[in-house]
């Protein structure tokens, strides 16, 4: 119990530290929540979120799983999507992996759970879908760094499809949706430059590839 109490006792130190930081701030978010982003992430304890792009509580509405999968059929996913973009009407939407994913990883491999096989059967489809282009990649490290990028654009493309986010561009809503990833050796995000505004920016299948094959910089 006593890392449980250690616990505690750090959320009183940061509870206290922002109140003297910013005295209003628990006042405001006690009444509201206005976030402009939703963030859409992996759950690995090693990937940060509000903290990690500089963010206060009440700035970032979030949800995470294992891969940061958008899956069609996941209704917890979907409701996050759907009360982000409908009632708390955020205008960006981050979809964010890592490199070093182990869901990634796993998704290549044979699991041993067939609940986590089937959490990542997604991922399976994305790799067997570019399967000529991923064996072409010799170092094992480079290549699960592509399927990552890969991964993460292909999630986009599933969020873009989904009838909330349709929903909310033909209403007009101004909602834009941004593909980045995290690298864990040095705690930095890089923008992988997928910013999809409306149908017509849904990324291509060429697109996809060059985000994924092309700029291996990023």
């Amino acid at each position: 119990m006593e890392a449980i109490s250690k616990l505690l006792e750090a959320n009183k130190l940061w509870a206290s530290k922002l109140s003297q930081d910013q005295p209003d701030l628990f006042a405001q978010l006690s009444k509201e929540q206005n976030p402009n982003f939703l963030w859409i992430g992996c759950s690995d304890s090693r990937m940060p979120a509000h903290d990690g792009i500089g963010l206060l509580p009440g700035e970032l509405f979030v949800h995470r799983n294992i891969a940061n999968i958008v899956d069609p059929k996941d209704v917890n996913c979907l409701s996050v999507v759907h009360y982000a973009v409908s009632v708390l009407k955020v205008k960006h939407i981050i979809v964010c992996g890592h490199y070093g994913c182990g869901g990634i990883e796993a998704a290549t491999e044979n699991c041993d759970s067939d609940l986590l096989d089937h959490w990542l059967s997604p991922i399976r489809e994305i790799h067997k879908k570019y399967k000529l282009q991923l064996n072409e990649i010799v170092d094992k490290n480079e290549k699960l760094r592509a399927l990552c990028r890969l991964n993460i654009v292909e999630q986009i493309t599933n969020l873009c499809r989904t009838e909330i986010m349709n929903k909310a561009w033909r209403s007009g809503q101004q909602v834009a949706i941004h593909g980045w990833v995290y690298q864990i050796q040095d705690g930095i995000i890089h923008d992988l430059i997928v910013n999809v505004r409306s149908l017509d920016e849904i990324p291509t299948n060429n697109q996809i590839e060059e985000v994924a094959f092309l700029n291996t910089s990023r």
